[in-house]
């Protein structure tokens, strides 16, 4: 990388990167500047592991096998960047409260619930959402309401198949298949589905020239 190379100029992901900040509700945004790119997908889908292997840091998410740990909506951005007046980063990536754990409490399923959806109807500067479902499963009733959800704000997503070491090439290749024929249903979703695995890193690459080619910046 050429030693005269301005910070905004580095790869995306060729630089650490650090969390910044954590959102309980939305008067706790960050104000509007850089694009951003959300992950969302139900309790213990494996979104802090993607991030973790995306930006090849093992603990810049926190992890859990506690579903429902995530409780905010948690902002990370590349290095580097103070953050004030011109110095934005060049993007954020944003961890989000999974959904769909029906044993936290009530109150805290509502908050959490709120939260999200308040965050992508109004969220000027989100430039797409990642939804990740769990290829062990595939798409469940909870992953259909928020896919309407981003069809009606007309918020653009794709999904992320994650934990695909999990299950067998072949069942891979039939999910992928399947799933790509539901998302031709959603007139929000981007036409191609992606397949990961963070623990065999599988795909990592991909979903990061996606990013990359979304926000308009080298990988």
């Amino acid at each position: 990388m050429p030693a005269d190379m301005s910070t905004d100029d580095k790869p995306l992901f060729g630089r650490p990167w650090i969390f910044i900040r954590g959102v309980p509700s939305m008067k706790f945004l960050p104000p509007e500047g850089p694009l951003e790119v959300a992950f969302a997908g139900r309790s213990n889908v494996g979104k802090s592991s993607l991030i973790n292997a995306l930006v090849g840091q093992k603990a810049l998410a926190r992890t859990s096998n506690t579903p429902g740990r995530t409780q905010e909506l948690n902002y990370f951005v590349p290095d580097g960047y103070s953050g004030g007046g011109d110095d934005l980063p060049p993007m954020a990536l944003v961890d989000m409260p999974g959904y769909g754990y029906a044993k936290a409490p009530k109150e805290n399923v509502d908050a959490w619930t709120k939260l999200v959806f308040d965050y992508l109807r109004g969220r000027a500067t989100l430039k797409r959402v990642y939804v990740l479902i769990d290829s062990r499963h595939g798409i469940k009733k909870n992953d259909d309401e928020v896919l309407d959800l981003l069809d009606k704000a007309a918020v653009s997503y794709q999904i992320v198949l994650t934990k695909t070491d999990k299950i067998k090439e072949p069942a891979v290749v039939k999910l992928l298949a399947e799933t790509q024929e539901k998302v031709r249903k959603h007139p929000a979703a981007f036409p191609f589905v992606l397949s990961t695995s963070s623990e065999k890193g599988k795909g990592i690459d991909e979903l990061r020239q996606a990013i990359a080619e979304t926000v308009g910046r080298p990988v």
